[in-house]
């Protein structure tokens, strides 16, 4: 048993209530290497925003559970060598599928987890999610749970239709389970393609593709039944389009690649949502990083110098999203 205290992490619970409080938003950002966590470290440190590192199943098998342990004691100190004193970094499990995977995740350091029983009748959802809710609450370990099912494809998390969550549930589904926090569907998705053509509508001006609005009027009914309670927003990348141009220009062949426009996830912040979740993002920021220095050095073969200028890219991108988009910078002192 490994207590996530001693690496040095923190759980949700008080960063997601400052956040309530505050109008802002939590970064998840997902990772699968070195590279990610080292950008998402540094945008943390340098903006002094507390931060959620989220890894999925898939990626807790790729990076292998033992070194992602030390990594993630490894990403405290590396914080505090760039002078975060106190660093708020949270280890959590994104779309636990199922109770031995989130109880192995808490036995090996993680501070929070989620288990996502949407796809599930809604008792037996209630039923899992209680589990895990008992079994992590004896070690001060978050969990996370979900009602309504997004659309969209990441990793092992797939479905091609968008399922609302029902506000006049949300109030059971907690005092039943007990769970810190609730990730609802509101009409974001999984995915660099969360939209087809179809779907959307084009700007007159710009000629982009602008996605069907997220439906505010469940997340208010949401806020009505669970007022000052933690909202989780998944699949909530905006699909930058410059980094789509870029890969593309480079050989890549991203087609109608769409995402949910940024004002929204700012609007989405100010509101009981404390934990905003991007992941696809930063494959974009990575892919069109390598994907030019291998067209413009195509001699290279070193990859320190692919993968240097990729992590450049997704601190920006953490930074960017961070200072402009969630609006959680300056609140981790």
């Amino acid at each position: 048993m490994v207590s996530y205290k001693t690496i040095g992490l923190v759980n949700t619970k008080e960063m997601f209530a400052k956040a309530i409080d505050g109008g802002y938003a939590i970064p998840a950002f997902n990772f699968n290497n070195m590279e990610q966590l080292q950008a998402i470290i540094q945008a943390a440190a340098e903006t002094k925003s507390p931060v959620i590192l989220q890894v999925s199943k898939g990626a807790r098998n790729y990076a292998n559970q033992t070194l992602l342990r030390y990594m993630a004691e490894g990403a405290v100190e590396y914080a505090k060598e760039l002078g975060w004193e106190n660093p708020q970094i949270v280890l959590h499990l994104d779309h636990g599928d199922s109770f031995e995977l989130c109880k192995s995740c808490v036995d090996m350091g993680f501070s929070s987890v989620m288990i996502d029983g949407s796809h599930l009748p809604y008792d037996e959802n209630v039923a899992l999610t209680k589990q895990v809710v008992d079994y992590a609450h004896q070690y001060d370990v978050t969990v996370e749970g979900e009602l309504g099912v997004l659309a969209g494809v990441e990793d092992e998390v797939s479905s091609d239709h968008h399922t609302y969550t029902k506000p006049e549930e949300v109030v059971d589904f907690v005092t039943k389970t007990g769970c810190d926090s609730l990730a609802i569907s509101i009409g974001t998705s999984h995915g660099a393609y969360k939209f087809t053509p179809e779907q959307c509508t084009v700007d007159p001006e710009t000629g982009l593709l602008v996605p069907p609005m997220l439906a505010f009027d469940v997340l208010e009914g949401v806020e009505k039944e669970l007022p000052g309670f933690p909202i989780v927003l998944h699949g909530s990348s905006s699909v930058p389009q410059d980094e789509v141009a870029t890969i593309n220009k480079f050989g890549g062949a991203l087609k109608s690649a769409i995402g949910i426009p940024e004002p929204w996830l700012r609007k989405a912040a100010k509101s009981a949502v404390c934990k905003i979740n991007i992941d696809s993002d930063s494959r974009l920021a990575m892919t069109a990083a390598i994907r030019q220095v291998f067209a413009e050095k195509p001699a290279e073969f070193d990859p320190r110098k692919y993968l240097g200028p990729a992590r450049d890219n997704m601190k920006k991108l953490y930074v960017h999203k961070i200072i402009n988009v969630l609006g959680s910078d300056g609140k981790a002192l």
